[in-house]
């Protein structure tokens, strides 16, 4: 197990949920930042993101910019578009929340912005490797040569609980659910988030 470690120059984008709450905790970022972006989830995550940065004692800020009317799917509450490779899709979702993020943290002193993104967030083209590499080199050429990194990508959120360290009391804060700001209990959020908590429980 690895011991979590402080990196003061490092912002995380916390969104509350189980992969993220799990990163936070692992690499210890000076900075939380969360988006509110119009997402029908936003106060849930919202909520659960303030308590982890209580707890890890992070300085947390919070954005809210309204783009609703842009999304598709469970997040926005509507049906997903028919390119949808999941029922949650957002188009260029990571992308937004990564610029939104980015000029939060502008001017700040943070350097690097990390993303708690896995294994399994592959299946779309924004939760991969490559793209990754290419709004890292896209931020890292603007001003503030911010650096963007998805630490856990090579791991599943499983791998991601059990190397973090993270303690079932932390873990418990997150927020799954696409759907709503309380468990809906029927999304694949809720879904995830109800197996792997039950076999952390039982361990």
């Amino acid at each position: 197990m690895d011991s979590p470690h402080v990196i003061g120059d490092t912002a995380i984008l916390l969104s509350g949920g189980i992969d993220s709450t799990a990163l936070a905790y692992w690499q210890r970022p000076a900075v939380a930042v969360t988006i509110d972006y119009g997402q029908r989830s936003a106060e849930g995550e919202i909520r659960a993101a303030s308590e982890v940065a209580q707890e890890l004692s992070l300085q947390h800020l919070i954005v809210r910019i309204n783009c609703a009317s842009l999304g598709s799917g469970d997040l926005a509450g509507c049906p997903p578009s028919p390119t949808a490779p999941a029922s949650e899709w957002w188009p260029y979702r990571n992308q937004l929340l990564v610029t939104f993020a980015a000029m939060r943290v502008f001017g700040t002193g943070i350097k690097r912005l990390s993303v708690g993104a896995v294994r399994s967030d592959s299946f779309h083209l924004d939760g991969t490797k490559g793209f990754f590499e290419n709004i890292n080199a896209l931020l890292e050429n603007q001003e503030g040569g911010l650096r963007v990194e998805a630490p856990a990508l090579h791991l599943s959120s499983e791998e991601l609980v059990e190397t973090s360290g993270i303690p079932f009391s932390i873990l418990a804060w997150a927020h799954s659910c696409h759907k709503a700001s309380y468990a809906c209990g029927n999304c694949r959020g809720c879904n995830k988030y109800v197996s792997l908590m039950s076999r952390f429980w039982h361990e």
